[in-house]
């Protein structure tokens, strides 16, 4: 093959974690999440409010001092994950004391919850509507800060500050990427390789972007809304009643919209894939997160069409590449994830072969140093 070249293969870069194998951790952390943050207030409220002489203030500094066990637990999990010697979960090319995108909301959140819990529940008359808002706080939270990042990535603002493995002033990331690298990584155990192959596939695949955006439309939109319907409701019904649907009422929330999202995904990547074979340049600067990149239909944007005809317009296909082997730049020996002067990103510009993943490592200090002096040598293959 000729110097400088690079085969494009035949799929996106694969994602190295399955869910399969881990159906049985997954079900266990849900089911002990559901038990402490549902089933536990409740039943504590319910008992404590009905069947005791308790006070109000007691039976809600009870209800209140058992919620988020499990969170805690979370909280720390990741504190130590991201914080500990050599760490193979922190972001990439991060410093050793920083923390991810999740890890920062998470915090954030927490503090707002302990103010609403002590605000509610110290008065001799707790304020009950108070304390029953928590879930869909953290509906309106998360809700918020993730649309508005994919609203600022919409109107060309390039990140502030890092974000996970995004460095700052790199184009804006679809909040969902984010969302999706940080837990992975370091709550599911994909590590730095997980981070890695997920930002090479991000930064291939104008499809996957594409994605990403419109199901984080779909749940930061959603959890806004639902939100204020729930909040409604709390601030409208009795105050027994309050309680309990405001503890419920997200949950159901959440099980409707993971049933439309598990097959609107697998029907994403088949399309995807299909994309991808046959138009594998997939349009766009490669391995840039180029926004105005052209794509092939998203299914989201198909049933659009599909209801409203009127929506449709004249997407043009993405570029197909000639046959065979396409010339590619240079690429800077060991910079996999560093800033280097590309237009619109400042990330990462390797293929996601393995063969030209050169001077990568995961030890959480090495992976695509963007320190290293860029070398003027070619990429051969």
């Amino acid at each position: 093959m000729e110097e400088g070249t690079v085969q494009t293969p035949s799929e996106p870069p694969p994602l190295p974690y399955s869910l399969r194998t881990r159906k049985k951790s997954i079900a266990f952390f849900w089911t002990i999440f559901v038990i402490d943050t549902l089933a536990q207030p409740l039943i504590l409220y319910w008992c404590l409010w009905y069947l005791t002489d308790l006070s109000p203030n007691l039976v809600f500094s009870i209800v209140t001092a058992s919620l988020g066990g499990v969170s805690v637990f979370e909280y720390f999990y990741r504190l130590h994950n991201l914080f500990r010697k050599k760490s193979r979960a922190r972001p990439l090319n991060s410093r050793v004391s920083w923390l991810d995108f999740f890890q920062i909301n998470f915090t954030i959140v927490w503090l707002i919850l302990a103010v609403e819990l002590v605000v509610g529940s110290v008065p001799e008359q707790p304020y009950v509507r108070l304390i029953a808002m928590v879930l869909p706080t953290v509906m309106f939270y998360f809700g918020f800060v993730y649309l508005s990042l994919d609203i600022f990535r919409m109107m060309g603002f390039k990140a502030p500050f890092r974000i996970s493995s995004t460095p700052k002033g790199s184009v804006m990331p679809t909040a969902l990427y984010a969302l999706i690298e940080d837990v992975v990584a370091v709550d599911g155990g994909g590590g730095q390789i997980y981070r890695y192959a997920l930002r090479t596939r991000y930064l291939s695949s104008p499809y996957f972007r594409r994605m990403l955006f419109e199901m984080n439309c779909f749940w930061s939109g959603g959890s806004i809304i639902c939100a204020a319907a729930i909040t409604a409701v709390i601030f409208t019904v009795q105050e027994n009643v309050a309680f309990t649907l405001g503890w419920t009422l997200p949950f159901a929330w959440a099980i409707i919209w993971t049933l439309i999202t598990i097959p609107w995904v697998q029907s994403d990547l088949r399309r995807e894939k299909k994309a991808w074979a046959e138009n594998r340049g997939q349009g766009g600067i490669p391995w840039v997160d180029d926004i105005s990149a052209p794509t092939a239909r998203t299914r989201f944007a198909s049933v659009q069409a599909n209801i409203w005809p009127w929506t449709r317009d004249d997407q043009s296909p993405p570029s197909t590449p000639s046959v065979g082997a396409e010339k590619v730049p240079d690429v800077p020996r060991g910079v996999s994830n560093g800033a280097h002067d590309v237009p619109n990103d400042a990330s990462s510009s390797a293929p996601h072969e393995a063969s030209h993943v050169t001077d990568a490592t995961y030890d959480g200090t090495t992976l695509g140093n963007p320190n290293v002096e860029p070398s003027t040598e070619k990429l051969s293959v």
